[in-house]
């Protein structure tokens, strides 16, 4: 059976988590407006930075549970390469919708209204219940498909 645009999107966001070096939760993001694919994104260390994969995760080592102190993570979020990447390539991602194999974070959804992403769809659930409160109050809609 042919499947749905969100289906269709969401297996290329299971593809594009492949290329994750988090040692914790693999998550890729895809960027699409009117059907055509702005960007895409997964977690992973800054550029010519290295990479939990190759010396360890610094927040599993210090015992933080996730959901908390993001700050304390060589990572840059899936969601948050994925604009950063469209800004380099000066794209306009304004009124896009953002596909992602997890319920983005505080700091992302911040971002994601920021940038003018007007939906987001999702699998996986995240602890971060003030992302979703901050997405909820400035329109952002969301699909969690199963």
């Amino acid at each position: 059976m042919r499947p749905s645009w969100d289906e269709y999107f969401m297996e290329l966001v299971e593809l594009i988590k492949t290329r994750s070096t988090c040692l914790r939760r693999q998550v890729g993001a895809l960027i699409v407006r009117d059907r055509l694919i702005l960007a895409t994104g997964y977690n992973g260390a800054p550029a010519g930075c290295q990479h939990c994969v190759d010396i360890g995760c610094m927040r599993e080592q210090m015992g933080i549970p996730s959901g908390q102190r993001h700050e304390l993570c060589r990572a840059i979020h899936a969601e948050q390469n994925a604009i950063v990447q469209a800004a380099t390539s000066g794209i306009s991602i304004g009124g896009g919708t953002l596909y992602c194999t997890h319920q983005p974070c505080v700091l992302c959804a911040k971002m994601v209204i920021n940038a003018g992403i007007r939906r987001i769809v999702y699998r996986g659930e995240y602890p971060d219940e003030l992302s979703l409160r901050l997405l909820e109050e400035a329109g952002v809609e969301r699909t969690i498909l199963v």
